[in-house]
């Protein structure tokens, strides 16, 4: 039976596969053991590749929404209905009156990476949103300020490290999230074989924490304070040590100022750690043959992600462990997308514009997505009355989601760019659906930048598309000739990627990765500073200015903390990640979605009994902008006083179910998340931490 290798574009591991078919029929996929980043590893979101592909609910042909419901229509039709109504309204309230959103899935898609920027360019709108403030957008902040670009992110190097320090993420489950590690658990049973230790710090015991040597819990929303008190304990016991970096930091006596105010005795009552096990957990880590701090999710969308993400940077790089072997590294890629725009990446693209109702500041062209519902609602010059979404679904990923789906209605006119009719392209006028994974080619341009070994992978498309269907990128292309009235330069992805990698560092072509299905393997993370860095001299400023203003309106929210008094919302809310989901997604897969209720809420048995609710029980929980329903499930891995639910549900609006597979809607916690709940330094939404009440349905506050 023929078999095809390609890597898995849905999620950030871009894990190998092995694809058995035979006449247009898938009849297994399994992980590709000669691949050389994952090594045969696979998880179950790999089959959703064939369900997506297969799904009877997936759009092939563009759509119009009418009164009659949604009506076929021909490409052409759909191309000049689209571009006529957004130009209609930017002529008559101004270009800034559409607004584009791009979701998730456009970073794990070549022909969107390299299509999508003239389209947005063409549409002439500063309007310009995505996941990326949802999501991760203090880690760009920090790699920006600190090393001169903000794709250039360090990346755990778990292959010859000696000590982990994993704060707010469960890399079991997501396979390392900005830290493409396909097979974790491979990597962290490394670490334990070579006498080296996993520390976890986390409101839950999550799958990594249950396997990790030590978890230790944590109050939501208080990781800078924890950081703050191991760097100090650093500087007191004098454990620092910069190594082949010495010459080039810049701000080191900056930094143990601010970290002299928040000694491990002073932080511990905060952040819920013993002062002991704090200094421990610093001494331990200075002294292991190599360590690396790495922060995800829980420690970037609070509202102090800018600060910890720049504070694991700091932590990393006064114990020697940055650009070290086991330490936290650089990549180069074969595709070095950081190398050809590095002239580009200056401070400059973060905060020279602010957004028009709540001033948040822009990043690379983008205002944080938290903006976005009030920049539909809020009227004056400037307002956003028709938009563009793009592959994303941010009713249910972005904060406040039901304030968003009301704006939405309330459009003159809206355009998607997307597979299905969901919780967010339902608003659309027109929805222009791309091919799936399976019928596109893919070489991962971002991953493989974020990856914990260098390698490159090109996959072709395993199967034709049908005629009538378009790619995105030609989606892109004809919706971009049309806005900006010139034709196009005839450019496909096969010959810009070939481009991209010849100019690369390996001087690879793409005929050389077409004739190794497996991927190449380009060998271990180098040291490679200060060379790879674009910051003005080639130094490292560890203290930049707005990270150093930063401190003081933390040190304020230590004040409201120390006063809090009862609240009506006394348990504080945190997502979590699931193995079978990737935010919104895949939620259409039967065999992914299949099996007991996975939406659900987790609640420590204290806070249940105080809540007086059972476990398996419906209860309603409620915040200050919404209220949902949901099965409680009761379990000691969530501290005290701090309750889960996960991302990317509530498949269900207005009484509607919107196409999944099973009767397994859930519910949304971003109806209960508050658009005004961000990180005030970088503008990225602040989900975790957002306070809330549990009670019996019939309860009210």
């Amino acid at each position: 039976m023929p078999t095809h290798y390609r890597a898995c574009n849905l999620c950030e591991a871009i894990c190998g596969l092995a694809i058995e078919h035979e006449n247009g029929k898938i009849s297994s996929i399994r992980g590709d053991e000669q691949d050389p980043l994952s090594r045969g590893h696979i998880c179950p979101k790999a089959v959703a590749l064939q369900d997506v592909y297969e799904d009877p609910d997936r759009l092939k042909y563009p759509v119009r929404r009418t009164i009659n419901g949604w009506q076929r229509i021909s490409w052409e039709e759909a191309y000049d209905e689209v571009v006529a109504n957004l130009r209609k309204v930017q002529e008559k309230h101004g270009p800034d009156a559409v607004g584009a959103y791009f979701g998730n899935p456009n970073v794990h898609n070549l022909g969107s990476m390299l299509f999508s920027g003239a389209f947005t360019k063409a549409l002439g709108t500063r309007n310009r949103f995505s996941a990326t403030s949802a999501d991760q957008l203090p880690h760009h902040v920090a790699a920006l300020l600190m090393f001169g670009h903000g794709l250039l992110l360090p990346v755990p190097d778990v292959s010859r490290t000696h000590f982990m320090l994993i704060i707010g993420a469960n890399p079991l489950v997501s396979n390392g999230s900005l830290m493409t590690a396909p097979g974790f658990a491979r990597h962290m049973k490394g670490i334990q074989e070579r006498g080296g230790r996993v520390v976890v710090i986390d409101p839950r015991r999550t799958e990594t924490a249950e396997k990790a040597d030590v978890h230790y819990f944590i109050r939501p929303g208080r990781d800078a304070l924890l950081l703050l008190a191991l760097i100090h304990a650093v500087f007191e016991e004098g454990l620092v040590g910069l190594h082949h970096l010495e010459d080039i930091i810049a701000g080191l006596d900056a930094v143990q100022k601010i970290a002299a105010g928040f000694s491990p005795e002073t932080v511990a009552p905060l952040v819920g750690i013993k002062a002991e096990d704090i200094r421990r957990l610093a001494r331990e880590f200075a002294d292991a043959p190599s360590a690396v701090c790495y922060g995800r999710m829980g420690a970037s969308t609070q509202a102090f992600g800018g600060l910890c993400q720049w504070l694991i940077n700091v932590l990393n790089i006064i114990t020697g462990n940055l650009d070290r072997e086991g330490g936290a590294m650089f990549t180069q890629p074969a595709f070095d997308h950081v190398g050809f725009t590095g002239s580009r990446g200056k401070t400059g693209i973060f905060g020279r514009r602010r957004s028009r109702v709540s001033g948040l500041p822009e990043y690379s062209g983008e205002f944080p997505v938290a903006a976005l519902a009030e920049e539909i609602l809020t009227p004056g010059e400037g307002q956003i009355r028709a938009m563009v979404t793009v592959a994303g679904n941010p009713v249910l990923s972005t904060p406040n989601g039901q304030q968003l789906d009301k704006a939405l209605a309330g459009l003159e006119f809206m355009a998607a760019i997307d597979i299905y009719i969901n919780e967010t392209t339902r608003h659309a006028n027109i929805i222009l659906p791309p091919t799936t994974g399976l019928e596109t080619e893919h070489y991962d341009i971002i991953f493989h930048i974020l990856a914990v070994h260098n390698t490159a992978k090109y996959s072709p498309p395993l199967f034709e598309k049908e005629p009538e269907q378009r790619h995105d990128w030609q989606i892109f292309q004809a919706l971009t000739e049309r806005l900006s009235g010139q034709p196009g330069n005839g450019m496909q992805p096969q010959s810009m990627l070939d481009f991209a990698l010849r100019a690369g560092p390996y001087q690879l072509s793409l005929k050389q990765l077409a004739e190794a299905p497996h991927g190449i393997d380009l060998g271990p993370l180098q040291p490679c500073l200060p060379e790879r860095l674009f910051t003005p001299g080639k130094k490292i400023p560890l203290a930049p200015e707005i990270f150093v203003q930063d401190i003081t309106r933390l040190t304020k929210e230590i004040e409201n903390w120390k006063t809090a008094t009862e609240s009506h919302f006394p348990l504080l809310l945190t997502g979590r990640r699931q193995l079978r989901s990737n935010n919104s997604w895949m939620h259409n897969s039967y065999r992914l979605v299949k099996g007991r209720e996975r939406c659900t809420l987790l609640i420590h048995p204290e806070d249940a009994r105080k809540a007086g609710i059972e476990d398996g029980q419906e209860v309603k929980v409620a915040s200050s902008v919404g209220a949902i329903q949901i099965i409680v499930e009761i379990s000691s891995e969530m501290m005290p006083g701090v309750v889960s639910i996960p991302h990317g549900w509530g498949h269900r609006r207005d009484g509607v179910q919107m196409g999944v597979a099973q009767s397994h809607p859930g519910a949304s916690i971003n109806d209960l998340t508050e658009n005004s709940r961000i990180d005030e330094l970088t503008g990225n939404a602040a989900f975790s931490g957002v306070p809330v009440w549990v009670g019996p349905p019939g309860n009210n506050l």
